[in-house]
């Protein structure tokens, strides 16, 4: 949706003071005002005035911190010739469409998400939301009314099949709203101008932005979660979500990071390094195996510096976790960058050697160039990242480490390339991610010397050719290994399991053994996988007696909501037909003394009538 103007009106915030009415308030004052249908057509300035009296008194309007709300600051009513906002002055078409009968919650929303599993998480939570308010989430993007787009900005490749998304959507005239790390970082991309966003941290928010974009409003949240002025580490971790893999729970231990690394991109999304408190984390796994899951895995920017901004770390919240986790279920951990993992070598070799914790850690090098290195801004050099793999190879037998090669950084000579190829050769990396460089806008990366396209071409093709030509797991054919079944395989002919090194084993589809934890015997071996039988008397592990939740059904519901659902109702019961509802007044937007929650079609409208009056004055 193209902007009506480049003039908006930002950063709308701290309009209330905390001793205004909370929403609870707010609701139960409405009760007593009276809606009426409009018999006659009045000027469009007397229709502002007169919602805008109403609306005063149900008690004053409160806030939306750190919002930014398209409206038209051009020409002085009624002559303004704006045509494309719905916020525009004075646009006759716009508000004749506010008047149309559009009942948000009704919709069918497509979500699709792009990245790592901290964006997937996000996609999760966000979609859990809009089920609870009552949207309809489809994997059918054609039959959507309103396409969701969650963003990753790490490569250009990523950001292009955003962009397309967004131009395919427009093209089938669906309702758009945008998230992730693109708009994050560039909210003021030609291509995303005049669309809503759903910043990073406020994606708890995700239901008013959708229900203001379903009425043709455009919003945009971009704000930062804060507590007595320290950066929280995102939205509450006890929202409603919807797991893509009922049996999977990804759990963000933090946001951010530590770093400042010149080729990256998230890091003007994501921000510095803020943290989740060690009881959230847990109490966030434990409500997860109550739900019957059976894998949980820790992802952040960097889990290897979390807890460095609240006062404690990695190891101490891993010793709190493995406390808590069923038998047969298993514990993943997500990517950490050398420099932070050194410190704590010999807890992590313990933890990694607990029996529920996947023997498995994915630490990027990107490079075996310290020069390379330096350019990077990678604050380690390639003696580190040794010390790393030797330490946890020596002290964790098997244990696979997965890493990251960057191919045609700027600056990458032949002879820093194969300081690269000789690190590969040495350790026969199982899981190895290769990337070829791309310059991100805005990076200081971006404004180096590039190497030629098809040198890193070459360059990739190279590395690519090297990993292909050994097999790691040769050796294992013959074993017998424990191994947890968590999914399918695309081609729908086998179960995905891992082991205890996170390695991927390809077992028979027998769904009674879907979600369990059993014995097979290893028969083959391929470059990514192994194929295993279950084994004769070979024991089974149910890792809870809970059974899991339906694909695609919400977590995180409480018990009344449930009821409500199940008859056909989305809104909790004391929110009755006589009342006004807005997605504002969820339960978990009315938790916290501090919240500052208003409908954005009421700010709006204030807005607009302040201008007018002040034109008219």
């Amino acid at each position: 949706m193209p902007a009506a103007c480049d003039s908006l009106v930002e950063d709308i915030e701290d309009i209330v003071s905390a001793q205004d009415p909370t929403p609870h308030d707010q609701l139960l004052a409405r009760r007593s005002i009276v809606p009426h249908v409009r018999k006659r057509k009045k000027h469009k300035q007397d229709e502002e005035t007169e919602d805008l009296h109403a609306d005063r008194h149900s008690g004053p309007v409160r806030g939306l911190k750190n919002v930014k709300i398209s409206v038209c600051t051009c020409s002085p009513f009624p002559a303004c010739s704006c045509t494309a906002s719905p916020t525009s002055v004075g646009n006759e078409s716009s508000w004749s469409s506010r008047s149309t009968s559009v009942i948000p919650g009704t919709q069918k929303i497509w979500v699709k998400t792009w990245g790592c599993s901290h964006n997937n998480s996000d996609g999760e939570y966000m979609a859990g939301q809009l089920a609870v308010y009552g949207y309809k989430i489809t994997e059918n993007s054609l039959e959507a009314d309103l396409w969701l787009l969650n963003s990753c900005t790490v490569k250009n490749p990523a950001e292009d099949h955003f962009r397309n998304s967004i131009k395919k959507a427009q093209e089938q005239n669906k309702k758009v709203v945008v998230a992730g790390c693109v708009p994050q970082a560039q909210p003021r991309m030609d291509y995303i101008k005049g669309l809503s966003i759903i910043g990073v941290q406020q994606i708890d928010r995700v239901v008013e932005v959708v229900e203001e974009t379903i009425k043709g409003h455009s919003v945009r949240l971009l704000g930062q979660k804060k507590d007595k002025g320290k950066r929280l580490g995102g939205a509450r971790l006890d929202l409603p979500k919807i797991r893509k893999n009922p049996l999977i729970e990804i759990i963000s231990i933090n946001t951010g990071c530590l770093n400042a690394c010149t080729y990256c991109k998230t890091k003007h999304a994501r921000g510095d390094l803020a943290s989740y408190s060690v009881a959230e984390l847990v109490d966030r796994a434990i409500h997860s195996f109550q739900e019957g899951v059976c894998e949980i895995w820790l992802t952040s920017e960097d889990t290897g510096a979390y807890g460095r901004d609240i006062g404690t770390d990695l190891p101490t919240l891993l010793w709190k976790l493995v406390q808590v986790i069923p038998e047969g279920a298993m514990l993943r951990l997500g990517m950490t960058n050398p420099p932070y993992i050194l410190e704590h070598l010999e807890e992590m070799a313990k933890i990694l050697l607990h029996p529920r914790v996947y023997s498995f850690l994915h630490v990027p090098v990107q490079t075996g160039s310290d020069t390379v290195l330096m350019d990077m801004k990678r604050e380690y050099c390639i003696a580190d990242f040794k010390r790393v793999a030797d330490f946890l190879k020596e002290q964790v037998p098997g244990i696979t480490i997965a890493t990251d090669i960057i191919c045609g950084f700027p600056g990458e000579t032949e002879a820093d390339f194969q300081e690269t190829v000789k690190l590969v050769q040495e350790y026969k990396f199982p899981s190895l991610f290769i990337n070829q460089f791309y310059p991100r806008p805005g990076t200081p990366a971006a404004k180096m010397e590039q190497v030629p396209a098809q040198m890193k071409k070459q360059r990739t093709r190279v590395l690519s050719q090297l990993f292909q030509s050994y097999t790691p797991y040769d050796h294992k054919i013959g074993e017998r290994q424990h191994v947890l079944i968590t999914e399918e395989s695309f081609d729908g002919q086998y179960y995905v399991a891992h082991n205890k090194f996170y390695e991927q084993v390809l077992v028979p589809k027998q769904l009674e053994l879907m979600g369990k934890m059993i014995e097979v015997d290893i028969y083959e071996a391929g470059k990514h996988f192994m194929k295993g039988k279950p084994a004769q008397n070979g024991k089974i592990h149910t890792p809870s007696i809970v059974k899991p939740l339906l694909k695609g059904e919400v977590s995180g519901m409480t018990e009344e909501i449930k009821t409500l659902n199940e008859n056909g109702t989305a809104l909790p019961a004391h929110y009755s037909s006589e009342k006004p509802f807005s997605a504002s007044l969820l339960p978990w937007n009315l938790k916290g003394p501090r919240v500052k929650i208003v409908s954005v079609s009421l700010a709006v409208l204030a807005v607009i009538t302040a201008v007018t009056m002040a034109i008219f004055r």
